[in-house]
């Protein structure tokens, strides 16, 4: 990927570690979400807001390649570009980068839904917002 939608800057705590001094797995599912709920907050509606309305985005599949750890103190982008696929799914194509050499890091794809009551909506009502913010997002 050569454009991205957005991007956050973040810095490795101790606590996110493990025995071996590196970041524990599942943390790096929380910096990709992270950086998700703060780009739907820039488009102009958050997660919070739009479960206010009734409607909830749930991940319903997350395919991530881990390439290299990162450690206590180093800082880090995660970016992110969307992609729609079909009626329903939103796509979120992200990376994480180490930002003292640029290495690749985390190379993910993370798969969301929205759902009114547990049923799943089309998801263009979000894609319009995000739109609206001046962010295509193109169908695969």
């Amino acid at each position: 990927m050569t454009h991205f939608d957005f991007e956050t800057e973040l810095q490795v705590r101790d606590y996110e570690c493990d025995i071996q001094g590196i970041v524990n797995n599942a943390n790096y599912l929380h910096y990709l979400e992270h950086c998700r709920h703060q780009f739907i907050q820039k488009a102009g509606i958050g997660f919070a807001g739009l479960h206010n309305e009734g409607i909830d985005a749930v991940v319903i599949r997350a395919e991530i390649d881990y390439k290299s750890s990162l450690r206590p103190g180093e800082e880090f982008v995660v970016r992110l570009k969307l992609k729609k696929h079909g009626h329903l799914r939103i796509i979120f194509d992200q990376q994480i980068i180490r930002k003292n050499d640029n290495k690749l890091i985390i190379d993910a794809q993370i798969t969301t839904v929205l759902t009114r009551k547990g049923k799943p909506v089309p998801s263009q009502m979000l894609v319009d917002v995000i739109n609206q913010a001046g962010i295509d997002v193109p169908e695969v």
